[in-house]
């Protein structure tokens, strides 16, 4: 076993893992974050995403001893006291939630786009998308919600 220790949404935390546990177990497993699914496991899905460094990062590929010191956000990390974050709200509006699977990845990459991108184009938001499948939307709806959540989230100072 190995002491791992890095920040989780905000929250400094240590665990113990295995020499060649993935951060995908850890996450679901000890931490009990429910919200990063198994899909693949082979790094094709994305279902897995979350944040390393505010950069999208496969939990299914990824060694939890590599996130040693670094920060990892979930989707968790967006809501705040009950309140849906600018982004989490525009997915609802726009109908970009159907099954939800693909959904908490979906707002990380896109949560990830917007703070590089304010003001996001079509195409910085399919590039953004592309490492993630939906099955149920057809894409649309969560380009639609993304566009539209960046005047907010600007403003919202995420």
């Amino acid at each position: 076993m190995k002491r791992v220790g890095f920040t989780l949404n905000g929250k400094t935390t240590t665990c113990d893992v295995e020499e060649n546990e993935l951060l995908l177990h850890t996450l679901r497993e000890r931490l009990s974050i429910a919200s990063v699914k198994e899909g693949c496991s082979i790094g094709e899905c994305g279902t897995c995403t979350v944040l390393i460094d505010n950069e999208p990062c496969y939990a299914c590929l990824t060694l939890t001893a590599k996130v040693e010191g670094r920060d990892v956000l979930t989707v968790e990390y967006l809501a705040h006291a009950d309140l849906l974050h600018p982004l989490q709200e525009s997915f609802i509006s726009h109908g970009a939630v159907q099954c939800g699977f693909c959904t908490p990845a979906m707002l990380l990459v896109g949560y990830s786009l917007l703070l590089k991108h304010r003001q996001p184009t079509d195409e910085q938001i399919r590039e953004a998308m592309s490492g993630n499948l939906c099955r149920c939307t057809g894409y649309v709806q969560i380009i639609e919600a993304i566009k539209d959540a960046a005047p907010v989230f600007i403003h919202s100072g995420s």
